[in-house]
């Protein structure tokens, strides 16, 4: 089957109007996912240099971030200034007819604005409204901040993450940020489906510590049953042996041969039947208990090859294996290239941008990257317009300082 052509194809969110009240990560990843999937997504930005992502670099290319141009293609950004109380009456006026408001701010501050759920929900009894938050709008932590690194330290995930005797490692990527934009946009449309059967709106919230607490699967599962604290293992699995990145001759190789057809594989494509006959190998349990001497056996063979000659001997053999690539060498990657997950656009000030492609792909309705990330205020007429106000409104607010155009 072949990738769908999406320009022939209708978009599965089309129609769908999204207010996104949120910066940084956790909110905008959430908002894109659902721009990417054909919803309208309108970025409302403060006057105060906008999304705090728009000032985070490296690098800064013609005074537009790399991070914010990452996390806010496919949006339309509009500028309100939510101190002047013009600036809240627009949103207000925006929100009426909107499917969907997303918002990251600090506990109690849209209800100061009279934005909360219940106010807005007087408006528009059919909102979906998402609160994003640090720790969640309820417990004793309802009031703290809450940051990637704080939930990856509190929920248990930088405990086991790194190479045993190393001091606390986090996740390479903000993994609590993104999972919380991820259960974000799950809960959104599972609302919105919900709203298709009922005609109700509702209002939910998502943390950003549980959101990586929720990863936890078998640290969480091993701890449950044994009542055990799971240690850092490198790469390897906790549950899966050979399951893990082993050295070879210039580098490194990842094996995944947890079950025991794969490992007889293994062994036989290595030239190391002597393995099979091996008691401390015999099956996936006590390869558990003999990790570190399995480790030290399938290296001692791996260390004859490189990588590449080690991939190509099990991908002919059915064993699951792959190298390590660094960004540049995934970029590169053919697979990669032929599945539509590098996609250019151009921007008005810096010209060609690449973009991380649909990680979803609907073969009847299929999403799509179509205008990069906004410059700040950019919309704000055309939003504006769109909600009713007549172009005197508009000039007004943009001359009292309530709204700001690009």
């Amino acid at each position: 089957m072949e990738l769908p052509d999406v320009d022939s194809l209708p978009t599965p969110l089309d129609g769908i109007k999204v207010l996104d009240c949120s910066q940084i990560l956790a909110g905008p990843y959430c908002s894109m996912l659902l721009a990417d999937m054909g919803a309208d997504v309108v970025k409302i930005e403060k006057p105060s240099g906008g999304d705090d992502t728009r000032r985070m670099g490296p690098p800064f290319l013609e005074g537009e971030s790399a991070a914010f141009l990452a996390m806010n293609r496919n949006k339309r950004s509009v500028v309100l200034d939510f101190k002047h109380a013009d600036g809240v009456a627009a949103m207000r006026r925006m929100l009426a007819d909107a499917d969907v408001i997303v918002e990251n701010y600090r506990a109690g501050v849209m209800g100061r604005l009279g934005l909360d759920y219940d106010s807005v929900r007087e408006l528009n009894p059919g909102i979906i409204y998402c609160s994003i938050s640090g720790f969640g709008r309820t417990g004793p932590y309802a009031e703290r901040a809450g940051f990637d690194l704080i939930a990856q330290g509190m929920s248990g995930v930088m405990s086991f993450t790194g190479i045993p005797g190393s001091p606390p490692v986090k996740v390479g990527v903000p993994m609590a940020d993104l999972n919380a934009g991820l259960y974000s946009a799950y809960g959104i449309l599972s609302a919105y489906i919900h709203k298709l059967k009922s005609d109700e709106g509702q209002y939910l919230e998502v943390s950003i510590m549980e959101a990586a607490l929720a990863y936890t699967v078998w640290e969480s599962a091993s701890y449950f049953a044994t009542g055990n604290v799971p240690p850092p293992l490198g790469s390897a699995h906790r549950l899966s042996a050979p399951y893990q990145a082993l050295r070879t001759a210039d580098g490194h190789i990842t094996i995944g041969a947890p079950n025991q057809s794969n490992w007889e594989r293994l062994c036989k494509a290595m030239g190391r039947e002597d393995l099979l006959a091996d008691e401390r190998y015999t099956d996936n349990a006590v390869r558990l208990m003999n990790r570190e001497a399995l480790e030290k056996d399938l290296e001692e063979t791996f260390e004859t090859r490189s990588t590449r000659e080690w991939c190509e001997v099990l991908d002919s053999s059915g064993v699951p294996a792959g190298p390590i690539y660094d960004m540049e060498q995934v970029w590169a990657d053919e697979q990669v290239q032929a599945r539509g997950m590098d996609v250019t656009l151009e921007h008005p000030k810096v010209g060609s941008i690449r973009n991380i492609g649909l990680a979803a792909k609907l073969y009847g309705s299929p999403g799509r990257i179509h205008s990069p990330a906004p410059l700040m205020g950019q919309h704000t007429r055309e939003v504006l317009s769109e909600s009713g106000f007549n172009e005197t409104e508009i000039e007004g607010l943009i001359a009292s300082g309530a709204a700001q155009a690009g």
